[in-house]
């Protein structure tokens, strides 16, 4: 795909790497409707998309709200005409719970959110993408996606979820001829907000936090989350440009997909294992 002159949406813009890869597709020559449930933020990055040279109009909005998506899919296409990329990336993390604990509260967030997001987003837009002649859907999974990790059943059920949903997509536009290409992404460490944000909203909301999740999320950001998430966004638009289905972004994505397909069965034990040896130390 040629992405000079394209429309690209681009839910999750305010930050990370929903900003980066706004400003790269920007740099090659599309026009963007981004959004992002802080608005200022999308602000932000629409003033830098702008300075790009790119033709921009940015949103507040709710991925999890499907009235809400579905009126701001009408709202693009009366602005540019047509839509011929759709990226769904907002997504959250949460505090790390253990099923057993039963924080359904969390758990239903981060699934209305990350699944409902793209769900809503794919729903809302895939008509226009299809009617363009020449459309692109991109759905942000996550290494999550690949590896279930133990204290983040939500993050890793609506990731595995997004890459599952993405791929019917793919057959269904392969069997109805569609000229649509449909990546699922699964990005490693990138150097985003997301452990941050998860742990900040608990505070928020003034729930306990304990030194075992804060101990995690310094050891995400100081050990995992390293990519420049410019980079990962130059590996999506190459994916974009090139076609391809799965877009795995970091050694570390890679080196965990590999490892799922060799030995599927030992991965829990090898994750349970990686758990207690990365986070023993810190007293729940």
């Amino acid at each position: 795909m040629e992405l000079v002159n394209k429309v690209a949406v681009v839910t999750g813009a305010g930050s990370g790497i929903g900003r980066a890869i706004s400003l790269e597709l920007a740099d090659r020559g599309c026009a963007l409707a981004i959004s992002d449930i802080n608005e200022s933020s999308a602000t932000e990055t629409a003033r830098h998309a702008e300075a790009l040279g790119a033709k921009v109009v940015a949103h507040e909005l709710n991925v999890a709200d499907r009235d809400a998506v579905t009126e701001y899919a009408r709202q693009v296409v009366d602005t540019f005409g047509e839509v011929n990329i759709l990226i769904n990336n907002a997504g959250i993390s949460c505090t790390a719970d253990p099923v057993a604990e039963g924080n359904r509260t969390d758990f239903d967030r981060v699934m209305d959110i990350n699944l409902g997001g793209v769900v809503n987003g794919t729903f809302a837009f895939l008509p226009s993408l299809i009617e363009s002649g020449d459309g692109a859907l991109v759905n942000i999974s996550s290494l999550n996606g690949i590896v279930a990790q133990p204290g983040m059943s939500s993050y890793c059920a609506s990731k595995f979820a997004v890459r599952g949903f993405t791929e019917v997509v793919r057959a269904e536009m392969i069997v109805s001829g569609a000229n649509v290409q449909v990546a699922v992404v699964h990005p490693g460490g990138v150097a985003t907000n997301i452990a941050t944000s998860g742990l900040e909203r608990a505070q928020a909301e003034t729930r306990e936090v304990t030194a075992a999740q804060r101990a995690r999320v310094r050891m995400y950001n100081e050990k995992f989350l390293r990519m420049d998430p410019k980079k990962a966004a130059r590996i999506i638009a190459d994916g974009i440009e090139s076609g391809r289905p799965r877009i795995i972004v970091g050694n570390d994505a890679r080196a965990f997909d590999a490892l799922a397909r060799m030995v599927p069965k030992l991965m829990p034990k090898l994750m349970g294992k990686a758990e207690k040896r990365m986070f023993s130390g810190a007293q729940r």
